[in-house]
């Protein structure tokens, strides 16, 4: 295994810091920005909102000066404001997209820097199943989250013969604070739509990712991956 410098975007909670926990674990270098609170230990935390280019721009530096020169992106910080089509304001609709696509771009742009500059990279796009198999209330959401299929695989083509590689992992139902606190009734709805019959442990998710930007996958890209159970069968 090739140690790398690794940052995940909204690394200090749920997927990301498990994604991040498992980059430390396998002995890479690894940063999270976060908004606020912290990554987990082992990692460096830098302040950044995917939002705003310019914070984005000062947290790669950061990176750069304290562990390296960013040869993974992991790109998985996002928002929800899930509602009914008929009631989504223009509002709803922009910040979600503007984070969880806007967000993903302005990280890859920077991150890409780098990449360029060394012929290596790694970017890894945090999509959801939800993202092609479409989900009632989440129109804002599915359409940023299916946007990322679309940049990775443009991506792949323009930078592709540079040594980088872009690929998309879509996760389904996981094992989180959120999930937890649904009635008992409602998560076994969702199970019975799951070939697995249960929700995926982050950590699940995290291995997947981490294998992704290792050296044996150095011939995939433009792929989306689901971890999801089987629910959304990789449409």
């Amino acid at each position: 295994m090739t140690t790398r410098t690794i940052l995940v975007t909204g690394g200090n909670r749920g997927i990301g810091r498990s994604i991040a926990e498992e980059f430390v674990a396998q002995g890479h270098r690894v940063a999270v920005t976060a908004r606020s609170g912290e990554g987990p230990e082992g990692t460096l935390t830098v302040r950044a909102d995917v939002t705003d280019s310019a914070a984005l721009d000062a947290a790669f530096t950061e990176v750069e000066e304290k562990l390296g020169p960013v040869e993974v992106v992991v790109a998985n910080a996002g928002i929800t404001r899930d509602t009914l089509l008929m009631r989504m304001s223009d509002d709803d609709f922009e910040q979600v997209v503007d984070t969880n696509l806007g967000g993903a771009f302005r990280v890859v742009k920077r991150a890409s820097k780098g990449m360029l500059k060394a012929r290596f990279g790694r970017i890894i796009l945090v999509s959801s199943v939800v993202g092609l198999f479409g989900g009632a209330g989440q129109v804002n959401y599915s359409s940023s989250k299916a946007g990322l299929v679309g940049m990775a695989r443009s991506i792949t083509r323009e930078l592709g013969g540079r040594g980088i590689t872009a690929n998309v992992v879509a996760p389904g139902f996981i094992e989180t604070d959120m999930t937890a606190e649904l009635p008992e009734t409602q998560q076994a709805e969702y199970k019975k739509s799951i070939p697995a019959g249960r929700f995926a442990q982050p950590s699940e998710v995290a291995k997947v990712i981490a294998w992704l930007a290792s050296d044996d996958a150095a011939y995939i890209s433009g792929a989306v991956i689901p971890v999801d159970g089987g629910l959304g069968m990789g449409h």
